[in-house]
This record gives C-alpha cells, structure tokens and sequence, in this order.
C-alpha cells in the first residue's frame, strides 16, 4: 500500500514540475515584446536591433528541437528538465547582474536553448506518466492550458517591476531574482521526484543524420510544403501583433510603460478562449471554412480598428477605464488568429503516418521560428519607419498570402482523402 502511495506521490510532484516548467517557459518565451520595450527605454536602441531577440530566440529552438531528439531518451528526460532549467536560471542571474542589451541577447539565446530541450522532454515524460490515449490527452491539455496561464501572468508580473514614474530605470530586471528563484524551486522539485524512463531508452535512437534526410524528403511532399508556407505565413502575423502590441501601445495609443506590458496580455487571453471557442465551432463548421472565416475576421478588425489608433491623446492619469478603445479592440484579433495554428497542424499532421510525425514537428518548429524572426524583423523596420500604424497595417499582406495557402492546402488535403474532424487544444505553439 506504501509502495503505490509513494508512486502517486512521485506521479504528482513529477505532474506539478512539467505544469511549473511550461508557465515558467511561457513567461520567458512571451516577454519578448515587454523585454523590447524595455531595452528600447533602458539601453537606448532602435526598433529594428531590438527585434533581434526574436532571432535569438527562435533559431536556437530551431536548431536544438530536431538535434537533440535523437539522443534525449540516452540523457534521460529529467535529466533534460533539470539542464534546461539550469541554462536559464543562470541566464536570468545575469540579467541584473550584468545589466545590457548583449546580456538580454544572451539570455533569449539560453532560453531557446532550453525551451527546445524542456519541450522535447515534457512531451516524451506524458507518455510515461500515462496509460492511455484519453489520459495522456487530458495531461497534455492540462499542461498546455498551463502555458496560456503563464502567458497571461507574465505581462502583470513583468509590469509589477517597471517604475512608471522611470520607465527607463533598470530596475525592471529584478524580475529576473524572482524567475531564478523559481527555476531552482522547480530544479529541486524534480531532483525530488523519481521518474521511470526505462521505456523511452529500450526504444532504438535515431541519428540525426536520419532524422534531417527523413524532414527533406517530406519537404518534398505538396501537401507538406503548403503546409509549411501556412504555418510559416501565419506565425509571421501572430509574432508581429505579440511582440510589438507593448511597444504601439506606449508610442501609438500613448499609454505607460507597465500599462502598456499589461494591455498587451488581453492578446494572450483573447488567444486562449479563441482557441477553446474553435474547439466547439468546428463540430458545426468544417476547417476550411472556419480558417478563411478566422482570416477575413482578422483583416475587418484591422481595418475598422486602426483608423481609431489615429491621433490619440491621453491624460496624464490614464487607466484602465480611460484607456482609448484601441488598446482593447486590436488585441481581439486574438480571438480570431487562435484556431488557425492547431487547426493546420493537425490537419497535416493527421495526413502522415504516425512514424513520420516526429519529423513532421521538426519541420513545423523551424518554419514557425523562421516565420516568428521574420515577422518580428519586418514589423520592426515597418515600425522605424513609418510608424506602428502601417507596421500593423502591413499584415493584411501575409492574411492575403495565407487565403491563398488554405485553398491549396485543402486541396492536398483532399487529394489525400483527409477530411476528418480536428480537434483544437489551447496550448502555445
């Protein structure tokens, strides 16, 4: 009896650390757009070098995603855990320490790093902390549900540590204490919780050299390369609206920094009820029809919602229930962006045989990094430019590019006789 109360005790510390690695990653890998307007306030650069955190951070989740899943049952899972948490506890010490935009790059490169190796390794220790299909769903909804909820924090906790009577001040970094603080509280969580991976090491490795030709032959595949530029068109659009929403509303809806930080995460929860509304709509609505649906949204919101952006003033003592309506209505898109990702993927995914999904997520991890560096890179040269306005404006050309794509999407999906229903989960991508 003592034995099987030990194991459900292991089994729940185990559970608790993959919900607290994902919100801690969550906070981290979605502070990009709070961290830019920060660097731009604290260390006096532009527009377009700022973006290039996205760069730091998307092309090492690229990279590692796919290289280390052939050796990562060998490390062992916990083992990963643990490094990833360690690499970016570190990274966060540092922060004020050693206050400057070199080290925020350093940071964002550490927390790709460790995001690819902590993803890689939550998702494989599901299935070992699983029996079933219906269980190791309600896990990984459970986990990813999480995430959105570490998104959500991670505006109001980045806000809490800005002066707003010195936005400027490097004080903000002190946030980076407490996030530290946390990746340790987590690191011995786990250090604490035994985890059973000898079935994830009697499976046989493959060599990355396998693993790269197996994405390249997919690559090959119409239905994968539409697919591909789908994905790739629309986490162009989703990065531009998330990491520059903090940086328009301060320069163009003229709100305070940490207001700023704070309206912004309206977006993530716009996101998170927009993909459980998918969830319900798509048992009335086919994919196809609910995405062109989601699209056209999109490009209405804009249209309607950026004239408002125009000339706006504010007073001094602005707040939340003086804020120009702007602030509120753009992060809506939200609600309309949310379902294409999951949607798209599953489609795609549920195309392959199951023994080519691993190389499939490979590819689909470095198109969406791509998409997310360009994105971020274009709306902040648009940005520096000619102003948050026509940067936004400027995604009405990808929502176009990806009405194309749908349709031959759908048509590859057709040919390949996969029309079955999808279901939408609320995780991250």
């Amino acid at each position: 009896m003592s034995t099987a109360r030990e194991y459900r005790m292991n089994r729940f510390r185990m559970i608790v650390a993959l919900a607290l690695i994902y919100m801690v990653f969550a906070i981290l890998l979605n502070s990009v757009g709070t961290v830019i307007l920060q660097s731009m306030a604290s260390f006096g650069i532009d527009k377009p070098q700022a973006s290039l955190l996205e760069l730091f951070k998307d092309l090492p989740i690229a990279i590692t995603s796919f290289m280390v899943a052939s050796f990562l049952p060998l490390l062992g899972y916990r083992r990963a855990m643990m490094g990833a948490l360690t690499i970016v506890g570190g990274a966060c010490l540092l922060m004020p320490m050693f206050p400057g935009f070199h080290t925020t790059e350093f940071l964002f490169a550490c927390v790709g790093v460790s995001f690819a190796l902590a993803k890689v390794a939550v998702y494989s220790s599901i299935g070992l902390l699983t029996t079933d299909r219906a269980e190791h769903s309600r896990l990984t909804n459970t986990i990813e549900g999480l995430f959105m909820v570490g998104v959500l924090a991670g505006g109001w906790l980045f806000s809490a540590f800005v002066d707003p009577a010195a936005p400027g001040d490097t004080r903000w970094l002190r946030v980076y204490w407490l996030l530290a603080v946390i990746c340790a509280a987590v690191i011995a969580l786990l250090a604490a919780s035994p985890l059973d991976e000898s079935a994830a090491r009697d499976q046989t490795p493959r060599s990355a050299a396998s693993t790269v030709g197996q994405m390249l032959q997919l690559m090959a595949r119409p239905l994968v390369y539409v697919f591909l530029l789908s994905a790739f068109l629309y986490v162009l659009i989703e990065q531009s609206f998330s990491t520059w929403l903090p940086t328009f509303n301060n320069e163009i809806l003229k709100l305070p920094n940490a207001m700023s930080i704070q309206m912004a995460s309206i977006l993530a929860g716009a996101t998170a009820l927009g993909r459980i509304g998918a969830g319900q709509a798509l048992r009335r609505v086919s994919w196809h029809r609910l995405l062109n649906l989601c699209v056209l949204g999109m490009a209405a919101l804009v249209l309607l919602v950026l004239p408002m952006a125009r000339g706006v003033s504010v007073t001094p003592d602005v707040g939340w229930l003086s804020a120009p309506a702007a602030a509120y209505l753009i992060p809506l898109i939200g609600l309309l962006m949310a379902p294409i990702y999951p949607v798209i993927n599953s489609v795609a995914l549920s195309s392959l045989p199951k023994p080519l999904h691993a190389s499939m997520t490979g590819l689909i991890v470095i198109f969406s990094a791509l998409g997310g560096t360009l994105g971020s890179r274009i709306t902040a040269m648009v940005f520096a430019r000619f102003g948050g306005i026509h940067a936004f404006y400027f995604s009405l050309v990808p929502m176009t590019l990806v009405l194309v794509t749908l349709f031959f999407f759908r048509r590859e999906t057709e040919r390949a006789g996969v029309l079955a229903p999808v279901t939408v989960g609320i995780g991250g991508k």
